[in-house]
């Protein structure tokens, strides 16, 4: 484990340090090829000694938060810097963590064994390699939807490194068929789609009226894509947001000849190559001890088949590679890890002796993790308080980060009922 001499920086209002070491891609293989693991140190001016508070990034394939003050980003990041020092972690594969790039010169196998390398196990390794590089005994965790993921797993093999866990939008089911994941968030995403068209009911036709431009092939996005219906209806991932139906609304009331157009659908397309990782392991981050063979394709209820104007949510395919040029090259190694039968990611038998203090927001209608499989762990897990919500959507920590950061810190410390 090779370290590099940290470096601090003094922002307005923070000071930041930046650590990065070296660890292996494969843990199973400590003498092998090597990666990057970089994590940033916030911490208040007056609270440079506080204890660590790691947090753990949604996605899969997507860095951490950038921290400023003045406007404080996150919105989270006051509340917990009263309590912690907080270390954003670039997970493996994003940010400065050896980013996944061009695979071009390995074979769709390599590719694939490679890209296997980058779930919540190996996540929650680099983890404690940082953890021991930086001479710390116990810290505590946030983890944010797959965060949240690699929390449960943390919890499930190294809980005597945890002092707390919190989780917001990310408690996983332990040992569901991933089959039962999808067919649970795609009726959620039916009644989101209700919902929409209750509130704009004139945007059907606006949809309808889009899909014969995207059948003539009229929907080409900045870098030449030509727009399928197929993927223009993967958009209605952001409806599980609070401000989702008004962004759909937004997007669509524009002239879809325009320019604005092009470049905003763009911009709101869930999978793209700006972060690979989110498309390609996406559902193997539910694979709990299986393989998924193309869930989300599956298990797809008849209504989405018969229906064009009905948006899916967090459901890859492996059409999305096909659809998307940038995802393109991975197409061959998605299938291979389509059809990986996949390690467990949780011990059972461990999380159920698991004492160490926890809290869980959990969002009643949540359309990425699913309300009733969260709330089957937190009956699991002795230690792990759960705080069921209807007040807030999956983006609850983004939205009012340090109301509900401070509720899991009393919850976990038994402050609140």
């Amino acid at each position: 484990m090779i370290g590099v001499m940290p470096l601090t920086v003094q922002a307005p209002g923070l000071v930041l340090v930046e650590h990065e070491l070296e660890g292996p891609l494969d843990h199973a293989a400590p003498d092998g090829p090597r990666l990057t693991i970089f994590a940033r140190e916030v911490a208040d001016p007056d609270g440079r000694d506080r204890p660590f508070l790691v947090f753990l990034q949604g996605g899969p394939g997507q860095e951490a938060p950038r921290p400023t003050r003045g406007p404080t980003s996150p919105a989270w990041l006051d509340r917990a810097l009263q309590d912690y020092r907080v270390l954003m972690l670039d997970q493996r594969g994003t940010g400065r963590s050896s980013p996944v790039g061009d695979l071009s010169g390995m074979t769709p196998e390599q590719q694939a064994d490679h890209l296997a390398l980058f779930r919540a196990d190996a996540i929650v390794a680099d983890a404690e390699l940082l953890r021991r590089h930086l001479g710390v005994e116990r810290w505590s965790i946030l983890g944010q939807s797959f965060g949240g993921f690699c929390s449960l797993h943390y919890l499930s093999v190294a809980p005597e490194s945890l002092r707390e866990a919190f989780f917001t939008g990310g408690v996983p089911p332990v040992a569901r068929p991933v089959d039962d994941v999808y067919r649970a968030t795609y009726a959620t995403m039916l009644e989101r789609n209700r919902r929409y068209y209750r509130r704009y009911p004139g945007d059907r036709a606006r949809v309808r009226a889009l899909h014969d431009r995207l059948e003539a092939g009229e929907v080409v996005l900045p870098n030449g894509d030509v727009v399928t219906g197929r993927r223009f209806r993967q958009v209605g991932n952001i409806l599980g947001m609070s401000d989702g139906a008004e962004q759909l609304h937004y997007l669509l009331e524009r002239d879809p000849g325009s320019a604005a157009f092009r470049h905003d659908l763009a911009a709101a397309m869930p999978f793209s190559g700006r972060n690979p990782l989110y498309a390609v392991i996406h559902e193997a981050c539910y694979a709990d001890g299986e393989a998924t063979r193309w869930s989300a394709q599956r298990v797809m209820p008849e209504e989405f088949h018969t229906d064009p104007t009905l948006f899916t949510g967090e459901h890859v395919f492996g059409w999305t590679f096909d659809d998307d040029s940038e995802l393109a090259p991975l197409r061959p190694a998605a299938d291979l890890l389509a059809e990986r039968e996949w390690p467990r990611l949780y011990d059972g038998e461990a999380l159920g002796s698991c004492d160490v203090p926890a809290a869980a927001a959990i969002y009643a209608d949540d359309a990425y993790v699913d309300r009733a499989f969260s709330e089957e762990t937190v009956r699991l897990v002795p230690g792990l308080r759960g705080w069921v919500t209807n007040e807030y959507e999956h983006n609850g920590l983004r939205v009012d980060g340090a109301r509900i950061l401070d509720r899991l810190i009393g919850l976990a410390r038994g402050r609140v009922a």
